[in-house]
């Protein structure tokens, strides 16, 4: 299926803008009546890639330029990932943030490396609205407490990378390092801690589902919404839009993270979104 081509926008933003939040998009617990379609752009040595539960990953294209793409398209927010900058040590390439920034006009999410406060305020002042706390907050913790006082909650946000293993309270355990490394922390109480220190929204990844294009971890997912009063987006294992609203009917997530059925082009953001309404699924235009 050959992309649209649609009119390039191009608008620049200041690199300290911050999306504004309608309240009435919320309800009086937190998940969003309606609901999001984010895309996620997973970044390996300057290119976007994808694989399948964290392995086998094929580079895609330019970040930049499928961040645009998905933003003409329609997507409600972007995500984008430094996959390999926990594992390496370093920070996360700040110059692809600033580039996409300036190319696209939606909510924007940053993760990978992320290990200070002054890390946040880098990526922050670069164009993002949010930044992604993962493997760094699993051994220290207090770095949420200090982003939320910081920046505030709405601009921290939680990554969690899953495994199901029953040997956990929940059936479900953190990994972190971009999956290389199994920590003892429990998927629910982790999620509950993380927002009690000032997380105001998880990204939850299920890494057995992850690529596989055979659906979201629904489980997992109503497991997390049921328990913590912030919004959750659902990850890993879209493939078709019947998934999407499967874990939107299912569960209280109050968005969709999407990333294999639109980067292979077998998807657009606009059809999903129409598909949706016809089921019913109240979703932003």
């Amino acid at each position: 299926m050959s992309r649209r081509a649609p009119q390039r926008i191009v608008r620049a933003r200041p690199r300290t803008a911050r999306a504004t939040i309608d309240s009435s998009c919320y309800n009086s617990k937190y998940t969003m009546l309606k609901k999001r379609i984010i895309i996620c752009l997973d970044v390996r040595d300057g290119k976007v890639t994808k694989g399948v539960r964290f392995k086998e990953n094929k580079d895609l294209g330019d970040p930049v330029d499928m961040a645009r793409d998905y933003y003409e398209d329609g997507v409600d927010e972007l995500v984008f990932y430094d996959i390999t900058a926990s594992a390496e040590h370093r920070s996360i390439m700040i110059h692809i943030v600033e580039d996409v920034a300036k190319n696209i006009f939606v909510p924007f999410s940053v993760g990978g490396g992320i290990r200070s406060v002054q890390d946040m305020d880098a990526l922050l002042r670069a164009g993002a609205e949010k930044v992604s706390v993962n493997s760094a907050a699993v051994p220290n913790p207090d770095l949420i407490d200090e982003g939320a006082k910081r920046f505030g909650t709405q601009c921290i946000v939680l990554g969690m990378d899953v495994l199901a293993d029953p040997q956990m309270p929940s059936a479900y355990r953190v990994v972190i390092r971009g999956g290389r490394e199994k920590t003892e922390k429990d998927a629910l109480q982790w999620a509950k801690e993380a927002v009690d220190r000032g997380a105001g929204e998880i990204v939850l990844n299920s890494i057995d589902a992850d690529g596989t294009k055979e659906g979201y971890d629904c489980t997992l997912t109503k497991r997390i919404t049921d328990a913590v009063s912030v919004p959750v987006v659902a990850s890993g294992g879209a493939g078709t839009t019947q998934h999407i609203v499967d874990v939107f009917q299912h569960t209280d997530c109050s968005a969709a993270l999407v990333a294999s059925m639109v980067h292979y082009g077998t998807h657009h953001v606009q059809d999903i979104k129409k598909e949706l309404k016809q089921a019913n699924i109240s979703i932003r235009d």
